[in-house]
Parts: C-alpha cells; sequence; structure tokens
C-alpha cells in the first residue's frame, strides 16, 4: 500500500480549503463529491485521456480506502466523476467527508509526481488553481515548503 506523504497531503488539504472558499455555494455540491478532482480532470484527459483519468483516480481511490473507510462505498463513474456513498450521506459527519477528499487528493497528487514528476504535476495544479502560489521546487523535491500569496 503506498501512502501520501505528509507535504502531499498538505497541499492536498491546501487545493480543498481553497477550492472550498471559491465556492461559497456549497448547497450546490453533494457532501460526497469530489469537486477538486473535477477542476483537474480536463486536464488530466488531455494529457492520458478519459481511460488514463479513470485508471489514475480508480487507484488513488483503492488506496486512500484504508484510511478513510467511509471510501469504501465511494466510486469511479464511467464518465469519470466520483461519488460518495449517496445512502450514507446524512450518517457522515463533515470532517470525515473532508478527510477522504483530502485521502483520494493527495493519493491522486502522489501517482501523478510518480508517473509524470514533480514539475508536470506542478503545471497542472498551477493550470487549475492559478490563484494559489506554490513553489514548484517545493513540490517536486517533496520538503513541503509550499506557500499562498
Amino acid at each position: 500500500m503506498s501512502r501520501a506523504t505528509p507535504q502531499m497531503r498538505k497541499l492536498a488539504k491546501r487545493l480543498i480549503a481553497h477550492d472550498a472558499r471559491e465556492n461559497k455555494s456549497s448547497e450546490t455540491i453533494s457532501p460526497t463529491t469530489f469537486p477538486v478532482p473535477e477542476k483537474l480532470r480536463p486536464l488530466l484527459a488531455a494529457l492520458v485521456g478519459n481511460a488514463g483519468f479513470r485508471a489514475l483516480l480508480s487507484r488513488a481511490l483503492v488506496l486512500a480506502r484504508p484510511e478513510v473507510p467511509w471510501l469504501r462505498a465511494a466510486h469511479v463513474k464511467a464518465d469519470g466523476s466520483l461519488t460518495g456513498p449517496a445512502k450514507f450521506e446524512a450518517q457522515i459527519d463533515p470532517e470525515t467527508i473532508v478527510a477522504g477528499r483530502i485521502a483520494v487528493l493527495a493519493q491522486l497528487l502522489e501517482l501523478l509526481r510518480d508517473f509524470i514528476g514533480g514539475h508536470l504535476t506542478m503545471q497542472l495544479i498551477r493550470e487549475a488553481w492559478p490563484a494559489l502560489f506554490l513553489k514548484v521546487s517545493s513540490f517536486a523535491n517533496g520538503d513541503g515548503n509550499e506557500s499562498e500569496t
């Protein structure tokens, strides 16, 4: 089992928090949907195709499941979107939902860094989140010194 590094978890948490601040209308988003990977989907699909994106996201989900048990009920749909267990939404507290989102995104970013390298992964992240400043060298080296502007 591959575990996401603390630096990658920190980055995933920052991306999710940044996205949540941008999308204040959380009423339109189901608590167990995963909007952040959706932001990466068009960029990754251009790079690895729709099937490649689904494969990466599916693997990230499998790697995140031991860390967050409710993810066992989540799945990647045929269109590449990731959805959680709708029938259990009311039973899952918001902190646990966020922990699941962080775990999946951290694993996805680790997989990307392993497959295409830190610099290209950071370039994709910067494209998806242009308002968020992150140091490329820190990400590529994994020292966790990313900073916001």
